[in-house]
């Protein structure tokens, strides 16, 4: 059998996990070898992944799409590329379910630009496909012998359909064009630098965080692992003896239930499996068992070399050194998570100082590269654009403006809520990559008004937030909802003035306006959508103080007001948090509030001191207030500390009121 010798290499999506471990593996090994490497910086990528690589002469990182032909072609004929390496590829299954056409997108269109260039220049010596176990689908319980290379592909989820599809095209072209290639389909790998929306690095970084470890249906769902660096030797293997033609598994015999591997994990973080692992909901269809048979790739010269327990105790001390390698990943530790895959990419900066923000996201000798085309002389894609509904209403207005400031691209929505057709117009259109969700009915002028409109109430803050959190589910998008804390009123676990606050996991108390009800309603029902991320808004204030719904213009045009604390969203400060919400991809409920409560007085009493020297006014008792208004008002203190510890910047109520509010405005007669 003959060896192969590259000397020009382009390896897709490197800044990925196996492709990273590989390229780096490559380059240090083999000083001769060009290596280049072509990845577009997704969600799952991170230029921190090939910093073993970052000063070595023979490696070079271009950021672009595979989907790009100019780039592609541009890029083989000027590094004279005669051998690619294709990793890049959408591979969680979870995305697939709710986002499938992004899978078709990357994984068969970009394999088949590939193709088509590989095809047009000619040059090309060995062209690498790499697969996945799953394209075989769900191997019998009971089978003893695994899937062979030449065993038929039955997938069974979008993610390998779109897989098996791109390894019909590798084929197609290997037989009608004569390219030379090579497939490749592999069991799990784990390992560092992994994204953690897999399995174990999931569990690793709950674990390190405390947390419960979910596990889709009962855990009896059978996998194989293999270690990363054992996996990147049988690349390196197939790269240099690999034949023309062939498919090649790599995988190992040795299998773990799911549930086992939350148990291995357990032990090693020393807590108890039994209170530590959560069963949740299954995803629509779990393969029981992917077994392979790695006979041939043995027979190559290969074999697994890292036993369970020696991977996974280095991969947890990976993680345990470098917990922040990917940022915020709150999104990705979800039971079910939807990451958001931006049709062009998003940058990832690394967490730390400015110094080695610089080193270690651009690699000192890396060039951008793009072809002399039109295609590429564009204006670059902004990483985000939001989707956002309520232009109308006050904060919905108040965001396009931040916006506006910030340099984010927006839209308006067009359709209303309920209107589902109208929705997935608006998303078609516009092709966000978020939503966010201020509308809603809250009562013209107050919330009494509801009490006579139930049907309009529910259908805009029931029927339609639902409807908009499942079309955004649908398109695997984040949606950012502004509800109320109006859903709480002081209880004996919560008395007025004890600094005790209602939590995120309080269940609402307080039913006394058909608002709050509709408003607690929904946001019970939205727990069940992992792509939500609800901010509970209370008496909402800002520096436009001739707005009519600011708090503070309208209980200094009461003739009376109750003097009770409560806890408030100054929007000045946390309307910028919400956007830095949307790019963290945070989700669940939050208390959208700043820490600690102010009184109405006190609110009046600076008023006075900054405002109006000469405002005076009185007081009643919540008892005469309830014979002027229709429905009762809620009164609670919110506990903030989840979004303090999130945004520690985030400042105290009554300083934020002067700070954002009263300073802003303080008149000449006051100063």
């Amino acid at each position: 059998m003959g060896s192969y010798t590259p000397k020009n290499i382009l390896i897709t999506g490197a800044a990925g996990f196996i492709a990273s471990h590989v390229a780096n593996r490559l380059i240090r090994s083999y000083p001769d070898y060009n290596i280049v490497v072509l990845d577009k910086l997704d969600y799952c990528s991170n230029l921190k992944n090939l910093l073993p690589s970052k000063s070595s002469p023979n490696f070079k990182f271009v950021k672009g799409d595979i989907g790009s032909a100019d780039l592609v072609n541009y890029l083989l004929i000027t590094e004279s590329i005669d051998t690619i390496m294709h990793f890049a590829a959408q591979t969680h299954v979870d995305n697939s379910f709710g986002n499938s056409f992004e899978f078709t997108k990357n994984n068969i269109y970009g394999t088949h630009v590939l193709l088509e260039a590989c095809k047009v220049t000619g040059q090309i010596r060995r062209f690498i496909h790499v697969s996945t176990d799953e394209v075989y689908g769900e191997t019998d319980e009971d089978a003893v012998v695994g899937n062979h290379e030449a065993s038929q592909l039955l997938p069974t989820n979008p993610y390998s359909a779109t897989k098996a599809g791109a390894e019909m095209l590798v084929m197609a072209y290997g037989r009608s064009y004569g390219l030379p290639v090579i497939t490749t389909r592999g069991n799990n790998v784990y390992g560092p630098n992994q994204f953690p929306e897999k399995l174990i690095p999931k569990f690793i970084l709950l674990a390190m965080q405390g947390k419960p470890l979910p596990i889709h249906g009962d855990g009896s769902n059978v996998r194989s692992y293999l270690y990363c660096e054992d996996v990147a030797e049988a690349f390196e293997l197939i790269l240099h003896k690999g034949e023309v033609g062939h498919v090649y598994n790599i995988g190992t015999k040795k299998e773990r239930r799911v549930i086992d591997v939350a148990k291995d994990i357990c032990r090693l973080f020393s807590v108890d499996p039994e209170t530590s692992i959560k069963f949740v909901e299954n995803r629509p269809f779990n393969d029981q068992r992917y077994f392979l048979d790695d006979q041939k790739l043995k027979i190559l010269g290969w074999s697994e070399r890292t036993i369970w327990q020696e991977g996974l105790k280095k991969t947890i001390e990976w993680y345990t050194k470098n917990p922040n390698w990917w940022g915020d990943v709150s999104g990705a530790l979800l039971p079910h998570p939807r990451m958001l895959m931006m049709p062009g990419g998003i940058e990832r900066h690394p967490e730390g100082s400015e110094e080695e923000k610089s080193e270690s996201f651009v690699p000192s000798n890396t060039r951008m590269l793009v072809p002399p085309s039109k295609s590429c002389s564009s204006p670059r894609k902004p990483p985000y654009k939001f989707l956002i509904y309520g232009k109308t209403g006050w904060i919905g207005g108040v965001l396009g403006k931040l916006c506006e400031k910030q340099g984010i691209p927006f839209e308006y929505g067009k359709g209303r809520l309920q209107d589902r057709s109208s929705l997935l117009a608006d998303i078609q259109n516009v092709r966000p990559t978020h939503v966010f969700n201020a509308a809603g009915v809250t009562g013209r002028p107050n919330v009494d008004w509801c009490e006579s409109h139930k049907a309009e109430t529910i259908r805009a803050n029931v029927a339609g937030t639902l409807t908009l959190a499942d079309v955004c589910r649908e398109h695997g998008l984040l949606m950012m909802n502004f509800a109320t804390g109006c859903i709480f009123e002081y209880d004996a676990k919560h008395p007025e003035g004890s600094g005790v606050g209602f939590t995120e996991e309080d269940k609402p108390n307080f039913f006394g306006s058909f608002y709050s009800k509709t408003k607690a309603m929904v946001e019970e029902l939205l727990k069940e959508f992992d792509n939500v991320c609800t901010l509970r808004v209370r008496m909402p204030i800002s520096s436009d103080l001739n707005n009519p719904r600011n708090f503070i213009t309208k209980i200094s045009r009461y003739n009376k007001v109750v003097n009770i604390p409560n806890s408030l969203t100054i929007l000045d400060e946390l309307l910028p948090i919400s956007i830095e919400m949307a790019k963290r991809n945070l989700r669940g409920i939050w208390n959208f509030t700043n820490p600690g409560v102010v009184s109405h007085n006190e609110i009046l009493e600076m008023y006075k001191q900054y405002i109006d020297p000469k405002f005076t006014w009185a007081n009643f008792t919540i008892e005469e207030q309830a014979k002027v208004i229709v429905a009762a008002r809620s009164n609670n203190e919110m506990d903030a500390s989840k979004l303090k510890k999130e945004f520690p910047e985030l400042l105290p109520v009554k300083e934020s009121l002067i700070k954002y509010v009263f300073e802003p405005n303080k008149t000449n007669s006051t100063q």
